[in-house]
């Protein structure tokens, strides 16, 4: 079969779907990975075919606009009414990379790629939607993490996912349904069902929910059309070489603190690695801090850290005694499944939710939120990650999350689902 996956977004909304690309092309299937610019060497590397967008989302995030959109409720509409533009040209590029490759399905990030289930029906092919995070169906086991609240009840829970559904339905739908009819000679009212996916005989699609069990809490009133199969990790990095001063860091002493903001870039980077390195030095720990997109801006490594722009977190996260992030969906499950105690520091989006669904397991302290984020916040989070009863259920964790089947299970379901259809 000839696949194509769409996604949109940073490292973290890539890499997890290059490792299912990887574990489908382990299947005998042909994978073209469609997502922005910058990614094109991750996906060759697993003889994946790359496709990319015109977008470059690590440039993207660096302007004024989107670093206000992170921050502020003013900000995100601002930048929502500036996207409109945006959003039609990656909804024509998408239809361009279909038609050009031609694929038999396409697996589709929801909803970076949602226009995957509309130029599957222009097609007619099938589309099967997937999500890294548990925000689409609604349910009454946990709110919707796309809300900054905690646990609503079942029928708050179950409302809250509604009303986030809702909403993107009623800002997405007049411009997908223009972009229908305008571009691919659809009736202009497609689908209600953002997250349904498309089969040319009107069956049912299941759906792919990439995040585990053991840290989201099963959610019993879905149906068997959803697939939970845990998080797509990528095999461990066995041929990257630690840049030498990094080498010598983690040889010279106990394992250090993991420090990184991913593509979360700082308004105010000095303050807060400052405010980092003087927590490190407060409870007697060294140090790794990643300077990543920006979160953290690089001064002078020494004895106690050690300062790089990136990693590969499964070479990395195994030799630190915990990690301390922003909580995005792949740094959490990278983070536990190494079983270290994970110190969350939400900036916006689903981080905070995140954060939670780490404090209930048992394997970090509460989330600290970055702009609460002060040398003397952090060093009492980091003394929690000390404790036997918090370090045991992280290892727990990881255990139980690379049990899971991941990439490779979700692969089995999409062939599970050719199977099906053919009879």
């Amino acid at each position: 079969m000839r696949i194509l996956i769409l996604t949109l977004g940073s490292r973290g909304d890539v890499q997890p779907y290059v490792a299912l690309g990887a574990a489908l092309r382990a299947r005998g299937h042909n994978v073209i990975v469609s997502t922005g610019q910058g990614f094109e060497a991750m996906i060759e590397a697993q003889g994946l075919t790359a496709a990319p967008l015109s977008d470059n989302v690590r440039e993207m995030i660096q302007t004024p606009e989107i670093q206000a959109a992170l921050r502020t409720f003013s900000g995100k509409i601002r930048a929502w009414r500036a996207s409109k533009g945006l959003f039609r040209r990656q909804l024509d590029e998408m239809w361009a990379v279909a038609q050009e490759v031609r694929p038999d399905i396409i697996l589709y990030h929801h909803p970076k790629g949602l226009a995957a289930q509309h130029i599957a029906e222009a097609l007619q092919i099938i589309a099967v939607p997937t999500a890294l995070i548990p925000a689409y169906i609604p349910t009454g086991a946990f709110p919707s993490p796309g809300l900054p609240f905690g646990d609503l009840g079942r029928f708050g829970n179950r409302m809250s996912h509604k009303a986030v559904v809702g909403l993107m339905h009623r800002l997405l739908s007049g411009q997908v349904g223009r972009w229908r009819s305008e571009r691919l000679g659809l009736a202009e009212k497609g689908p209600r069902d953002l997250f349904g996916g498309y089969h040319p005989a009107g069956k049912a699609v299941p759906r792919l929910h990439g995040f585990s069990r053991h840290l989201v809490p099963a959610a019993e009133d879905w149906g068997s059309r959803e697939k939970v199969t845990g998080y797509w990790f990528s095999e461990p990095a066995t041929g990257w070489q630690p840049p030498p001063a990094l080498s010598r860091f983690l040889e010279a002493g106990p394992p250090p603190v993991y420090v990184g903001f991913g593509s979360m870039p700082g308004k105010d980077a000095g303050p807060l690695t400052q405010n980092v390195i003087d927590a490190l030095r407060a409870v007697g720990k060294r140090g790794v801090l990643a300077t990543g997109w920006g979160g953290l801006t690089d001064s002078s490594s020494n004895e106690h850290v050690c300062f790089l722009e990136s990693a590969p977190h499964d070479w990395l996260f195994p030799r630190c005694a915990a990690v301390v992030h922003h909580g995005g969906a792949g740094t959490t499950h990278e983070g536990l499944r190494w079983g270290r105690p994970s110190v969350i520091c939400p900036v916006f989006g689903d981080q905070p939710f995140w954060g939670q669904r780490v404090a209930a397991t048992g394997a970090g302290p509460p989330p600290l939120p970055q702009k609460r984020l002060t040398a003397a916040t952090l060093s009492e989070a980091l003394k929690a990650t000390e404790a036997p009863e918090m370090r045991r259920r992280a290892a727990e964790t990881g255990e139980a999350l690379r049990a899971e089947p991941g990439a490779a299970g979700a692969a089995a379901e999409v062939d599970a689902m050719i199977e099906s259809w053919a009879d």
